[in-house]
């Protein structure tokens, strides 16, 4: 998704950036965990998160604003409780969600979807917000089984940059 934002129109480098729910290392261990029975390619655990909003390939000159949106977002206390898995059929997606996903966080990715509009950014989509964790891709069907919640607490939220060659580094984070 390229932004509509006036800065977007720059020419000059620009950086592949999404906002995230980012676990600490208890959290992103447990999710980790969660792959034994996935199959696919398995995503780095280094790389589990929940995206909030996917921008795409920005301008570097957006990234001051990016880190004011990110900066002035209320960020609710939130209890997320990862506890079923699920499957995106046409990109192959497998991941771990939430059977109810909290008001808190749905009403967290929509107020900083208005703020990024207001902005001027595209917050355009792959239709409703579905939180999840990708625990592989290329998968062939939906994990099976069940498994015993796993509680995260504490959200980061971030502002991440996706590297060429798929690292991921965190540009800024708000707590």
């Amino acid at each position: 998704m390229i932004a509509n934002h006036p800065e977007a129109t720059t020419n000059g480098p620009t950086r592949k950036l999404f906002y995230a729910l980012w676990p600490d290392d208890a959290e992103r261990a447990a999710l980790a965990a969660l792959q034994a029975g996935v199959r696919g390619r398995l995503i780095p655990p280094a790389k589990l998160h929940i995206t909030l909003a996917f921008l795409g390939h920005l301008p570097a000159a957006a990234v001051p604003t990016l880190l004011q949106i990110l900066a002035a977002l209320p960020l609710p206390p939130l209890a997320l409780s990862i506890d079923c898995y699920g499957y995106f059929a046409k990109p192959r997606i497998a991941w771990a969600g939430m059977t109810q996903p909290p008001a808190a966080l749905l009403d967290l990715q929509a107020e900083l979807a208005r703020r990024l509009e207001v902005a001027g950014f595209s917050t355009a989509t792959h239709g409703s917000f579905k939180p999840h964790v990708t625990l592989a891709r290329e998968a062939q069907e939906a994990p099976s089984g069940t498994f015993a919640p796993v509680p995260w607490h504490g959200a980061r939220a971030v502002l991440v940059e996706s590297l060429p060659g798929g690292e991921y580094v965190v540009v800024e984070t708000h707590r």
